[in-house]
């Protein structure tokens, strides 16, 4: 436990991975703090507890909590200073900041939403109004984190997944592979279990995912961790691509489907076989030694296929050789 704050929670800053939502509460007098700590943990929150402005400061960098619940008026750094410095860090852009304060004038309230904060509850605080609001503001903030996490991923079959393997949210491309890996569990596809089927939107992941990303999480969320499947001559991927939140993941699956790729580069291009396969493995960014072990061929061979692909595609470089291979698939 720090020594400039508590956690009334019983759990240390570095113990918040799972689901409840953490409150960092900031206030010097005791009496609140016993107040709203009680309260919040009976709502099941996770509570920390700052006794002034420096010590939620030091609090921050260890952890971001969903919401904080700021005394404005404090000796030493008060709340509105507390609030301005800890904007500036970018962790804590979107982080929602509620007031307690008995200034209730215009120009306090004013000067609260100045530096940062998102909303104010007035003096004496009614426990039940506070969870009211902050339940509120940890929805919307949430609700924030998720646009921010899923901006740009349209494109891609991308999902948001709690460490159980409840469904957070999923885009449609994502809910259409998953019923692949769900297939390949019953051991079929996706067509021999009824058109039906394929219309059902999964709300947790399928076993093989899960037991995967299970495991991934046990052994301490390593990056580089990829589930791989193969099912119709498809490979079927899924990665780890960031943490909206805590106890939540991004997951990106992936298919590709070699086979159909390298027909699709070679008929393009006018490649052979082993060109064309040359040519898809270099435009997923692979070494040419990397081809060499993929393809069981010498590196000098690989060496070969490139000179003769490059003056099939008019190219000098291996970044244009990628640009116009990846242009290919992805117009198929």
């Amino acid at each position: 436990m720090a020594e400039d704050y508590v956690d009334l929670s019983g759990t240390t800053a570095a113990d918040f991975a799972g689901d409840r939502n953490v409150v960092l509460i900031v206030d010097d007098t005791p009496d609140n703090l016993a107040l709203l700590s009680t309260t919040l943990q009976a709502a099941d929150y996770a509570v920390l507890v700052a006794l002034n402005g420096e010590a939620a400061l030091k609090c921050l960098a260890r952890v971001t909590p969903d919401v904080v619940l700021m005394d404005a008026m404090m000796p030493g750094m008060d709340g509105f200073e507390t609030c301005r410095q800890l904007k500036l860090d970018s962790r804590h852009v979107h982080l929602p900041v509620i007031f307690m304060t008995a200034l209730t004038e215009t120009e306090h309230v004013v000067q609260g939403f100045r530096v940062g904060g998102i909303d104010y509850v007035t003096k004496p605080v009614k426990p039940n109004e506070v969870c009211a609001r902050i339940a509120a503001h940890v929805r919307r903030a949430k609700a924030q984190r998720y646009s921010d996490a899923v901006l740009g991923l349209d494109g891609r079959a991308a999902l948001i997944s709690a460490s159980d393997g409840a469904i957070r949210w999923q885009n449609s491309l994502a809910s259409s592979r998953l019923e692949h890996y769900a297939a390949h569990a019953r051991g079929g596809t996706r067509e021999a279990h009824g058109a039906h089927e394929a219309h059902q939107v999964p709300d947790r992941l399928p076993a093989a995912l899960l037991n995967w990303f299970t495991t991934w999480i046990e052994r301490g969320c390593d990056a580089q961790a990829v589930c791989e499947i193969n099912t119709d001559g498809v490979r079927r991927t899924a990665r780890v691509s960031g943490s909206p939140a805590r106890g939540e993941w991004i997951l990106i699956l992936e298919e590709f489907d070699d086979a159909a790729q390298t027909g699709l580069l070679a008929a393009q291009f006018g490649l052979t076989s082993r060109e064309a396969e040359v040519l898809l493995w270099l435009s997923r960014g692979k070494t040419n030694r990397d081809i060499s072990e993929i393809l069981n061929m010498a590196v000098r061979t690989v060496n070969k296929h490139l000179e003769h692909l490059f003056g099939k595609l008019h190219v000098e470089t291996r970044s244009s050789a990628v640009a116009l291979a990846v242009k290919a698939v992805n117009r198929h």
